[in-house]
C-alpha cells in the first residue's frame, strides 16, 4: 500500500488555490523535502524566483507554514531556511514546497487578487475543496466516533442498536451502595433493569460512576425497544430489578415516575449505547476476564472455569481469578471484573495477601473528647495502611516499623503492640484433594469386584463429579508467619510483639505474597492517666 495515500488528507480551500496558481504558471507544486531536527537549511531542486509557500505537518496535525515567521527563502543559495524561533516540522516527517521556476513559459503571470487568472483559478478550486469535503465527509460517516445523524444509525445498525425516539419514556434511577462496599463502581451505559414484576425493561443512556465514599447516584434511563408510548411510563418505586447485577450495588429505584422524552437520543447517547453492546459481545469469556485484571494493572496467576481442567475446575456458574496485585489495587479490579462478567456468573476474585491484624494499646493526650479519641483510632490505622502500601510483593511487615509509625501519629504518647492475628488467603478451595480422593476411594470400594468396565465408568463419574478445586474468600490463621525479629527460625513470643521486635513473612510456600492490612478502630485500645478506651 502506497504511504502517502494510507490517510485521508483534507485540503483546504487556501491550499487548494495556491497549488493551482503556483502551476498555471509554471511552478513547481508539493515538492516533497524529508525534514530533519539537526537541519535547517535545505535546497530546492530547481532554480526558483521565490516560494509560494510550505505544507507539512507540526506537532501531530497538518500545517501551513508561514513565510519569514517559520520560514524564509535565500535566493542565492536557493535554498528555504528554516528560522529556529518559528514553527518547525515534526522530526523525520515530510514538508511540501510550491516555488516559482526561473525559466518558467507560462503565458499567464498575473496571479494577484481580481485578476482573471486567479478569478478562474479560485473557481476550481472551491468546487475542489467542495469534492474533498465530501469525501471527507463520507470517510467520516463510516465511524461510530465521528458519524452523525442518519450516517450513525446506519453504522449502528449492524449492532441491532436503534436510535431511541421521543416515543421512549426516559427517567432517573438511583443506584444504591451495598454496605460495607469500598472503591468505585462503573455503572455502564446500556444497563438493563426491569420494573418489579419483570414486564418493562429500561436500559441506562448514559455511563454513571459511583465514586469512593459515595452512598447513591442518579443513572438517566430511556424505556427499551418495544416498550415505546404508554408501556414505558411507569410510577415512583416500580424500576426495582437489574438484568445483570452491577458488583457493590445493592438495589435500584426510581424516586420519580418515567416521562415522555422531551427529544429523540442524541447522537453521543446512541453512541455510548453501540459501544456498551460491542464491549458486551466480547464479556463472559476467559480472556475478557483476564484483559479487565490486566487492564486495571493485576496479573492473572490461575483461573478456575466449570469447563477448565480436574485441578481447575469450579462450581457450575462460577469463575474464580487468582491475582497477584496490591492490595489497594484489589477493590478497583473486582469492580473491573463484575463489569466484565456475564449476567448470573458468580466471578470471585481471590489474591495472594497475608492479612495482618496488629492490636494495638496507645497512650494518648490526656483530656481529649470522645471524637477526638475515635480519630487517634483512625489515625493510628491509617499509619499502619500507609506503611503497608509501601511494602512490595515479597516485603516482610516489620514490627518496629510498625510501632514508629503507631508513635508518630498526633497525640499518641506511646504505643505497644498487644498482639498480631495473621492469616493467609486460602488457595487450596473448599473441596481440594481430599474431596477427590474420597470420591475415587468410594468409586472403588463400590463397584463389582471383576468387572473392568465398571470400576472405569465408576472413576470416571467420581472424577466428573468432584468437588470444587476452586479457592474461595475464605482465610486460614497461619501463625507460623509471624517470626522473631532476632531469630527469624523461630515464632515470636509475646514479649517480642509488645516490643515490636517481629516479622511478618510473606513467602508462602516459596512464593511471593502481598501484606494486607486488616484492621479498624475497633482493634486500637486507647487509654490516657484519667480513662480508657
Amino acid at each position: 500500500m502506497n504511504g502517502d495515500t494510507e490517510t485521508l488528507v483534507h485540503r483546504p480551500f487556501g491550499d487548494l488555490v495556491d497549488d493551482i496558481l503556483t502551476s498555471v504558471v509554471g511552478g513547481v507544486v508539493n515538492e516533497p523535502v524529508l525534514f530533519d531536527l539537526k537541519v535547517l537549511a535545505y535546497p530546492l531542486a530547481e532554480p526558483s524566483t521565490g516560494v509560494r509557500g510550505i505544507t507539512g505537518t507540526a506537532a501531530g496535525a497538518p500545517r501551513t507554514f508561514l513565510v519569514r515567521i517559520d520560514f524564509a527563502f535565500e535566493p542565492a543559495t536557493n535554498t528555504v531556511l528554516w528560522l529556529e524561533d518559528g514553527t518547525l516540522p515534526d522530526d523525520d516527517s515530510t514538508f511540501y514546497v510550491d516555488y516559482f521556476r526561473v525559466d518558467s513559459r507560462s503565458p499567464l503571470s498575473d496571479i494577484n487578487v481580481g485578476s482573471v487568472t486567479r478569478t478562474l483559478t479560485e473557481a476550481v478550486g472551491r468546487e475542489i475543496a467542495t469534492v474533498y469535503e465530501q469525501i471527507n465527509l463520507a470517510y467520516l460517516s463510516a465511524f461510530v466516533d465521528t458519524a452523525t445523524g442518519r450516517s450513525l444509525d446506519h453504522v449502528v445498525a449492524i449492532l441491532d442498536v436503534t436510535r431511541r425516539t421521543a416515543e421512549f419514556a426516559e427517567g432517573l434511577v438511583t443506584f444504591f451502595r451495598a454496605a460495607g462496599g469500598d472503591g468505585n463502581i462503573t455503572i455502564p451505559a446500556g444497563t438493563r433493569l426491569t420494573t418489579t414484576d419483570g414486564t418493562v425493561v429500561f436500559a441506562a443512556s448514559q455511563l454513571r460512576t459511583l465514586q469512593r465514599g459515595q452512598v447513591r447516584i442518579d443513572v438517566p434511563v430511556r424505556a427499551d425497544r418495544g416498550f415505546a408510548g404508554d408501556a414505558g411510563l411507569v410510577p415512583a418505586g416500580a424500576i426495582t430489578g437489574m438484568s445483570q447485577p452491577v458488583g457493590g450495588i445493592e438495589r435500584v429505584s426510581n424516586l420519580d415516575p418515567t416521562q415522555r422524552a422531551a427529544a429523540d437520543e442524541t447522537d453521543d447517547e446512541l453512541r455510548e449505547r453501540a459501544k456498551a453492546v460491542l464491549r458486551g459481545l466480547g464479556k463472559a469469556t476467559i480472556a475478557a476476564l483476564d484483559l479487565a485484571v490486566r487492564e486495571g494493572r493485576g496479573t492473572p496467576v490461575e483461573l478456575f472455569d466449570p469447563n477448565g481442567p480436574l485441578d481447575h475446575r469450579s462450581e457450575p456458574g462460577a469463575v474464580t481469578v487468582v491475582v497477584d496485585a496490591e492490595p489497594e489495587r484489589l477493590p478497583s479490579l473486582v469492580d473491573a471484573v463484575h463489569a466484565t462478567r456475564a449476567a448470573g456468573v458468580l466471578a470471585t476474585l481471590v489474591a495472594r495477601y497475608v492479612f495482618v491484624t496488629p492490636r494495638v494499646r496507645a497512650t494518648i493526650t490526656p483530656g481529649l473528647p470522645n471524637l477526638g479519641r475515635e480519630q487517634v483510632r483512625s489515625d493510628i490505622v491509617a499509619a499502619l495502611a500507609a506503611y503497608v502500601d509501601g511494602l512490595t510483593r515479597g516485603d516482610p511487615a516489620d514490627g518496629a516499623a510498625m510501632l514508629k509509625a503507631v508513635r508518630a501519629v498526633a497525640d499518641v504518647s506511646e504505643a505497644t503492640v498487644v498482639d498480631v492475628v495473621v492469616a493467609r488467603a486460602d488457595l487450596a478451595g473448599p473441596d481440594g484433594d481430599g474431596g477427590l480422593v474420597d470420591a475415587l476411594v468410594q468409586a472403588v470400594a463400590l463397584a463389582p469386584a471383576g468387572d473392568a468396565a465398571a470400576l472405569r465408568a465408576a472413576l470416571a463419574d467420581a472424577v466428573t463429579h468432584a468437588g470444587s478445586h476452586a479457592p474461595s474468600e475464605a482465610r486460614v490463621p497461619d501463625r507460623s508467619l509471624l517470626r522473631s525479629a532476632a531469630t527469624p527460625a523461630t515464632p515470636a513470643t509475646d514479649e517480642e510483639i509488645e516490643a515490636g521486635t517481629f516479622t511478618v513473612l510473606a513467602t508462602v510456600d516459596g512464593e511471593p505474597w502481598w501484606i494486607a492490612l486488616d484492621m479498624g478502630p475497633a482493634d486500637v485500645s486507647v487509654e490516657d492517666g484519667d480513662a480508657q478506651g
